[in-house]
């Protein structure tokens, strides 16, 4: 019995879907966030907020001590500045309250 073309059909019907599949799995969970991702976010996100305080705490030091003093950046009591903020803490209030 010749095993050329038995093994030659296990490849064309067996081998070749299951690399197929095995790589069109590997692309689908690796365009998704993972919770640690996920987690990752939340924590630079927190990080950024406390930067900013401690930078607002700055400039109003430096404020006190030389009038001319102007931040260039963005303040974090004018609604201009703040709604792009105010946008993500809403989506992320969301998605916390889709988790629970």
């Amino acid at each position: 019995m010749d095993l050329e073309p038995v093994m030659a059909i296990v490849a064309i019907f067996i081998g070749l879907p299951w690399i197929v599949l095995h790589y069109i799995t590997k692309w689908k969970t690796a365009a998704t966030i993972t919770t640690d991702d996920e987690v990752l976010l939340e924590e630079l996100y927190s990080l950024a907020k406390r930067l900013d305080e401690r930078m607002d705490t700055v400039e109003r030091l430096v404020a006190s001590d030389n009038p001319d003093f102007h931040p260039t950046r963005l303040m974090h009591d004018r609604a201009v500045d703040n709604q792009p903020l105010n946008e993500l803490e809403r989506m992320m209030a969301e998605k916390k309250g889709a988790k629970l």
